[in-house]
């Protein structure tokens, strides 16, 4: 009678498992020209509850990266796993644009169609050709409105059967439209935020003007429509009683849309959001300082539908360090970026640490190039008109015109106004980078590797 006991004690003392999931489903959600605007990243502006819920259930990082702060680039990444000069997509997929992901490249609707998950896309892809990325449904929509997008998402889960699925949603905000952040008629069904220009935070990189504030009060209430699309969505994946068998991975694909963001590898370009939820039993509203990057997003996702990564595939899968405050092994990020429009020739390397970055200006003796949607927006213009000399904190000249190398000691120097790399107390740190940075870029077969001799 005794041992009975005890054996039941035993098995009392056993800790409760949450059971894995037998169909492993993914939805990707991807926000098209989002910085750190979220609640949950610190800014007091924004209004964005359902991000900031999913934080709080999930794994919020904050040392996320994007490998290239161009759209289409980015999303080819995100979706291959490889950075763009070995992904193949240079630039802009769309117009007159038209860059392609290489024929050959196995990308991750491709690897997961291939293991029998239904794939499908939902507003905004920005990527090509269609048989490097092929789906068994894309739903055209405007990326701009939630409701519409819930409703399709919702039809999606119930179209899918008992299949595993893979759901990416695109959505268009907030980046800019033809005029300002087409905040001015709202969407049947989708709230409109309007938010005050003056109480509107100023990015170090912008300077305080009227135009800047208005442009960036536009920005928020895009901001607040997107965060609505994502709450809809979410909704319509726990009305489908499919959120306790789905993977959700929330991210941006580059920095906001204005000079010394967007097109840049500055952290404003490419340091942005990522939260990430697991249904099976992992720790909720853990923050996150690992250093990660978007080529860890496909790894990750093959990872949770039981598929392997392909050889070419450099990044790591989050899934293990989901429960985790950092992981002091994963400390470095690297970043490429060829084209922006076709007309912005500009290749950049980045190599970034903890501490550190050095990007490298390949075509440095060019201007750096402007998007035409920047570069038409009321903020530049006002620039233009008024000859400013300053770009907030850093200066106009040194802005478009850059040097061969910049190196930036990122605790002093958060902003990356210092360029270091011609200062005889940095070389070892410049020779130490420049030596890890040509390493990843033989790695990955850079066609833009040039050897060069360093004194």
């Amino acid at each position: 009678m005794r041992l009975q006991l005890t054996f039941f004690v035993c098995l009392l003392a056993v800790p409760v498992v949450a059971a894995e999931p037998s169909r492993r489903n993914i939805l990707l959600l991807v926000a098209d020209d989002l910085g750190f605007q979220v609640g949950c990243y610190g800014d007091k502006a924004a209004k964005t509850p359902n991000i900031d819920k999913l934080a709080a259930n999930g794994t919020r990082f904050t040392h996320a990266f994007a490998s290239v702060a161009s759209c289409s680039p980015s999303r080819a990444t995100i979706l291959t796993g490889l950075p763009t000069h070995q992904c193949g997509q240079y630039g802009l997929a769309h117009a007159t644009h038209n860059a392609h992901t290489f024929r050959d490249v196995q990308s991750v609707p491709k690897l997961l169609k291939t293991a029998g998950y239904r794939t499908g896309v939902i507003a905004k892809l920005h990527v090509q050709p269609a048989e490097v990325y092929p789906w068994d449904a894309e739903i055209r929509n405007n990326g701009r409105n939630g409701a519409q997008i819930a409703e399709a998402a919702k039809k999606f889960f119930a179209d899918s059967g008992e299949k595993p699925f893979f759901l990416l949603v695109g959505f268009t905000d907030p980046h800019r439209a033809k005029k300002g952040f087409d905040s001015e008629t709202p969407y049947k069904g989708v709230p409109h935020e309007k938010i005050d220009a003056k109480d509107v935070p100023i990015p170090y990189h912008l300077s305080d003007k009227p135009e800047v504030r208005a442009e960036l009060a536009d920005f928020y209430s895009a901001t607040a429509r997107l965060d609505f699309g994502v709450g809809a969505v979410l909704k319509a994946l726990d009305d489908s009683k499919l959120a306790d068998s789905t993977l959700v991975i929330f991210l941006s694909d580059n920095g906001i849309p204005f000079p010394g963001a967007k097109t840049t590898l500055y952290d404003s370009g490419v340091r942005l959001p990522l939260i990430v939820h697991a249904p099976t039993g992992r720790a909720k509203g853990i923050t996150n300082q690992a250093m990660v990057s978007w080529t860890d997003i496909a790894p990750t996702v093959l990872d949770w539908a039981g598929v392997k990564p392909t050889p070419a595939m450099s990044g790591k899968s989050l899934l293990p360090i989901l429960g985790a405050e950092d992981v002091l092994e994963r400390g470095t990020v690297f970043g490429s970026h060829q084209f922006h429009e076709i007309t912005m020739y500009y290749p950049m390397r980045m190599i970034r640490t903890r501490t550190h970055k050095l990007i490298r200006n390949l075509a440095h003796p060019l201007p750096f190039p402007f998007a035409s949607d920047l570069y038409g927006s009321e903020m530049w213009q006002g620039v233009l008109e008024r000859k400013d000399t300053m770009l907030g904190r850093r200066s106009r000249k040194a802005y478009e015109h850059r040097p061969k190398e910049e190196l930036y000691d990122l605790e002093k120097d958060p902003n990356e106004l210092t360029n270091l790399a011609e200062s005889p107390k940095h070389a070892d740190t410049l020779k130490e980078l420049r030596t890890k940075l040509l390493a990843w870029q033989t790695a990955t077969k850079d066609p833009w590797l040039v050897k060069e001799t360093h004194e």
